[in-house]
């Protein structure tokens, strides 16, 4: 038997033992030759939970029925929306449930926490990040260096990779936090590098942070419903992730934040208030002077954005439903499995295929990126018409997230051999 063949029974005999296989049939697959696409892109856009009609209809119809009153009358009422997001949402990124919110979109919240939490003082002024992260989190990071009258060029440290390497060591952001000392304002990293794949080891960047004075801050878009989080345990000072990728919660999904608890009750705290972080009791009192909810809520600005929040509340309880426990361990067989499916390509074609993200299970989620030698953009079309939906990024790199809600073993399996029929 050949490398493939041998995985193959692999791939039947780990998918006849998925505990998590029915998972599966809670989402809609687009479709191809009236077959489900094999889809790779839940690093991206999450798969819509088949729930999610039916979800906006009961709130279309409550409108439809309340108007106004909808606000107390709803089946859901909507002045207190968002407060049924405090439990699960703690359970999926290890926090206290009065240290979450969900609000807003994902650069939005990152805006909202930089101005609490980048408060640059003499020479204590600098931001330090990971090589490549997304763009929009350098963005915001420029954004609020002149917002408080500094060079962008001085105060921001992208921290680059070591000689020969695609990912950081923690050892190497460690040594560069104590390095930067008393000048270091903040670390501000993604949880799982966007472009990489790399899960940082936010517990340890964290205590490092705390050791020179500075506060930690984290980016979770790929790592919230993707990796195990203790936020509260690690004494993260604030995250901040969307919804639409690994939680499936549709293209521009809420978002949710994090704070831990003792800054949640430090009223001091600069943030810019609105008036839905209120004090509940007094909020419609509608008085001057802002009395802030001693909760991660105080951080909010308006009231929920209903529609995206029913799309989030029935894809959220799947989450719950299963456990991040349960997620991360097929994740992580799922993942493996991919990384031996790419190299049998290797092997089989003689392709130079070349994994980017960590092969340690600790230091990556479950997006691998591989470089393509030899493909350019081109290459994602010819793989859609044969069925698979893959992510591209530049020069030539396709990101491969195989998702443990919905994705198979067999899934991996068959996206190798298409990948060894495309080598040339």
């Amino acid at each position: 038997m050949n490398s493939f063949e041998q995985l193959k029974e692999e791939a039947v005999r780990l998918d006849a033992a998925d505990t998590l296989a029915p998972m599966r049939g809670e989402y809609l697959f687009p479709q191809h030759d009236g077959k489900d696409v094999l889809y790779f892109t839940g690093n991206s856009l999450g798969l819509q939970p088949k729930g999610v009609k039916q979800a906006l209809l009961q709130e279309c119809d409550d409108w439809a029925r309340f108007g106004v009153e909808g606000h107390m009358l709803a089946e859901r009422p909507w002045l207190s929306y968002h407060e049924q997001f405090a439990a699960p949402s703690a359970r999926l990124v290890g926090a206290l449930p009065h240290e979450v919110v969900v609000m807003n979109q994902l650069t939005v919240n990152l805006h909202l926490l930089l101005t609490t939490f980048y408060r640059p003082a003499g020479k204590r002024n600098k931001i330090l990040f990971e090589q490549k992260p997304f763009p929009s989190d350098q963005y915001a990071f420029e954004s609020h260096a002149q917002l408080h009258g500094l060079d962008p060029a001085e105060v921001l440290v992208e921290l680059p990779y070591s000689e020969g390497r695609t990912y950081h060591t923690t050892e190497d952001i460690e040594r560069a936090i104590e390095g930067m000392g008393d000048e270091l304002a903040l670390v501000c990293f993604g949880g799982v590098n966007y472009f990489t794949g790399q899960l940082f080891d936010m517990q340890r960047i964290t205590a490092a942070a705390h050791a020179v004075g500075a506060y930690a801050g984290f980016d979770l878009a790929h790592a919230a419903g993707n990796a195990l989080l203790h936020l509260h345990d690690w004494k993260v000072d604030f995250a901040c992730w969307c919804s639409y990728k690994y939680l499936n919660s549709g293209p521009g999904g809420v978002s949710g934040i994090y704070i831990y608890e003792e800054h949640t009750r430090n009223a001091s705290l600069p943030r810019l208030a609105g008036w839905w972080g209120h004090d509940k009791a007094s909020r419609f009192q509608m008085k001057n002077g802002f009395v802030p909810i001693p909760t991660a809520e105080s951080w909010q600005l308006s009231n929920a954005p209903i529609m995206s929040m029913a799309v989030h509340r029935v894809a959220l309880d799947l989450f719950d439903r299963v456990g991040m426990a349960a997620l991360r361990a097929k994740s992580e067989q799922l993942t493996d499995f991919l990384q031996r499916v790419l190299m049998t390509v290797r092997t089989e074609t003689g392709w130079a295929l070349e994994v980017l993200t960590p092969s340690d299970p600790a230091a990556r989620g479950c997006q691998l990126s591989v470089v393509l030698p030899g493909k350019d953009r081109s290459f994602v079309k010819v793989l859609a018409e044969a069925g698979v939906v893959v992510d591209w990024r530049e020069p030539n790199v396709i990101r491969l997230a195989p998702v443990p809600m919905y994705n198979r073993f067999m899934d991996v399996l068959e996206l190798g051999q298409l990948l060894a029929r495309f080598a040339e």
